[in-house]
Parts: structure tokens; C-alpha cells; sequence
């Protein structure tokens, strides 16, 4: 039986109008293989939850650049958990300050990365979290 391709859900949440960031990284993740879906801007986190849920993805990828990430991030990890989907990876790039990084890492955020973080890393801890998830 072959595997299906790694499904990851990139996604704009808040009022951030800037997705730069976000489409280079949809690029990579689909250059590599990945099928990506991207939701667009200003998605709130009930919207991102439900794509998720509907697209059956693998993992989360959410940018954020406009600060509110201690706010955004908990709820969309509130509602996936709420959807039985504890196994989706959850990523975070952005302007995101270090002394948030341990509480993010805390709640369940599997990588964090800021402006200059090669793409091949972040494709690189997506695998892995994908196969971690499935042994377990």
C-alpha cells in the first residue's frame, strides 16, 4: 500500500494582511513533495480548525506577523484538539519574540520559525513529526 502524500494546512490567522512569508514556505513544502493548502488572509481560528478537519491534514502551518500570537495560536490548537485532531503537527513562523517560544512549545507547537529560517528545515520537521505521529 503506498503512503499518501503529507497534507499541510497553511494558514494566515488574525488581521496580518502580509502572506510573503507563508507562500515561499507553501512553495517549498509542495516543491518537496508535500500537498499544501493554503487558506489565504485573515482566517480566524474556528476557519483554520474547520479546514483542517475537512482537508484531513497532517499538520498546521500558521503565520504570524502582526504580535497576536499568544492569542490566536492557543485557540487554534483549543479547536483541533476539540476535533479529536491531537495528532496534527503545529507550526508557527512569524515575528514571534524568543520568550514566547517555550509557553508555544508548551501548548504544542512542534517548530517556530522566524524571518531567515531555511525552508529545508522547516520540510525537514514536518517529516518528522508526520512519522512520529504515526507510530504513535
Amino acid at each position: 500500500m503506498v503512503d499518501r502524500k503529507i497534507r499541510v494546512l497553511v494558514a494566515k490567522p488574525g488581521l496580518d494582511g502580509h502572506d510573503r512569508g507563508a507562500k515561499v514556505v507553501a512553495r517549498a513544502l509542495r516543491d518537496a513533495g508535500m500537498e499544501v493548502i493554503y487558506t489565504g488572509l485573515r482566517q480566524t481560528p474556528e476557519m483554520i480548525a474547520e479546514s483542517a478537519l475537512q482537508e484531513d491534514v497532517d499538520a498546521v502551518g500558521l503565520s504570524v506577523l502582526s504580535g497576536a500570537h499568544m492569542a490566536l495560536v492557543p485557540r487554534v490548537i483549543e479547536l483541533l484538539r476539540g476535533n479529536g485532531q491531537e495528532n496534527v503537527g503545529i507550526f508557527l513562523g512569524g515575528i514571534i519574540p524568543d520568550e514566547d517560544i517555550p509557553r508555544l512549545r508548551a501548548m504544542g507547537v512542534q517548530g517556530v520559525y522566524g524571518p531567515g529560517t531555511l525552508t529545508d528545515q522547516i520540510v525537514q520537521d514536518i517529516r518528522a513529526s508526520v512519522a512520529a505521529a504515526k507510530t504513535d
